[in-house]
């Protein structure tokens, strides 16, 4: 049976920003749950809205089992696996969770993320222990329901877990506080109560009574036997991260080598609060009037950066305690110190242009740090979307290429 839009609107009232994400975007359901394809989750971080309204479309037992048996092993994983897929794969609710938290994750925090699930410390994650995960969301969320119908918040649980009602959790959860920050917060502190619960007994019912999906086939093979190394993990995280700028670098390059400037400042300032936007666009267009564009290895290199914003926002904080502000030779230094990257001098003078508002040559920690925030959550923390401009000489650039 497909549901439609108007059953959507009436749950979404029981559902948090994400869960609200997750169900605008989502196109399948099996056995009452939903779940996305590869496409629908490229949509849901590149886009602010699905680019047409969906029914969730039923897919039989048949259809579940071809989409699996075409969904390629670990070791074929490539920056373009999720637009290989495309709309052939399935992508639950939790794991929609847990690829949202890979992309902001530095690659530092790769393996962090690896040992959390490799609760036996056999440096191998088996697809018991990757399920850890299912639960681990399951009862952060449980913690956040809203009070009310009991039947709609039922029939939440079940399109995002495949449940009807609440199960014994794996975890000792008992007087404990499971609603951190973050996901990624809730992960790193519940994994490890895992070690201490009685997964390895509820291990097989877990498996058993979930349907499988396209990333546990390509983490743990057709069979669920295969294990997952921290080589393979990695490459898989860091194939995604790249994936995703790839799809948003193209999306304003028109099949060029570079983007402009003003795109660059278009990306960095979609998902954030910024009351006044263009201003800054103004404020860049007059301080840089000759365009020479952004590669990718520039704009990969800056999203790179941002994923290791909090240990940079240290050292920016240091200049803030002593009343300095930062010009662009010490931010390239902090941006070096603090997270391993090196930004070029022209990708350095862009943000300044962008985000230096009074036009001292000089970048405050509020100019910067709680904008670059904001744009790490991809829309979860008050998303305003804003108008795109082109400027005459992009304009241009474009066309003549196109001829």
């Amino acid at each position: 049976v497909t549901e439609s839009r108007s059953d959507l609107e009436d749950l979404h009232l029981y559902a948090t920003p994400r869960e609200q994400r997750f169900r605008r975007f989502a196109s399948l359901e099996f056995e009452g749950q939903l779940y996305m394809t590869p496409y629908d989750f490229i949509q849901a971080v590149t886009s602010d809205e699905p680019k047409c309204a969906k029914k969730w479309r039923s897919l039989s037992k048949q259809e579940l089992n071809q989409i699996l048996m075409e969904t390629p092993p670990v070791w074929k994983g490539s920056s373009k696996l999720f637009r290989n897929l495309n709309e052939k794969g399935v992508i639950s609710y939790t794991e929609y969770l847990f690829l949202l938290c890979i992309l902001t994750k530095p690659h530092a925090g790769f393996r962090i993320a690896f040992n959390m699930f490799d609760t036996d410390g056999n440096e191998m994650v088996d697809k018991k222990e990757f399920l850890v995960l299912q639960e681990i969301f399951r009862k952060k969320n449980e913690k956040r329901e809203k009070k009310g119908d009991e039947e709609k918040r039922a029939m939440l649980r079940l399109q995002l877990y495949g449940y009807h009602t609440s199960t014994n959790s794996v975890l000792k959860t008992e007087g404990e506080d499971l609603v951190p920050r973050s996901y990624w917060d809730t992960l790193r502190r519940s994994t490890s109560q895992a070690l201490f619960s009685d997964l390895a007994e509820r291990a097989d019912d877990i498996s058993s009574s979930l349907s499988d999906t396209t990333l546990l086939v390509h983490f743990f093979g057709k069979k669920g036997k295969a294990e997952l190394n921290f080589e393979d993990f990695y490459r898989f995280m860091d194939n995604l991260q790249t994936e995703v700028l790839e799809i948003e670098f193209l999306s304003y390059s028109n099949g060029m080598n570079t983007i402009s400037e003003e795109d660059f400042a278009h990306i960095l300032l979609r998902y954030t609060n910024v009351e006044n936007t263009s201003s800054y666009l103004e404020n860049m267009r007059c301080r840089i009037p000759e365009e020479k564009g952004i590669t990718f290895d520039e704009f990969r290199s800056f999203f790179q950066f941002l994923n290791n914003l909090e240990d940079f926002a240290i050292a920016m904080q240091m200049y803030n305690f002593a009343s300095r502000s930062i010009g662009q030779d010490e931010f390239k230094r902090a941006v070096y110190v603090a997270t391993g990257v090196k930004l070029s001098p022209h990708l350095v003078n862009t943000v300044f242009k962008i985000f230096d508002v009074d036009r001292d040559d000089q970048l405050s920690y509020k100019e910067f740090i709680g904008i670059m925030k904001d744009r790490l959550n991809r829309g979860f923390r008050g998303y305003k979307p804003i108008q795109r401009y082109t400027t005459f000489k992009s304009c241009v650039r474009k066309e003549l290429y196109s001829r």
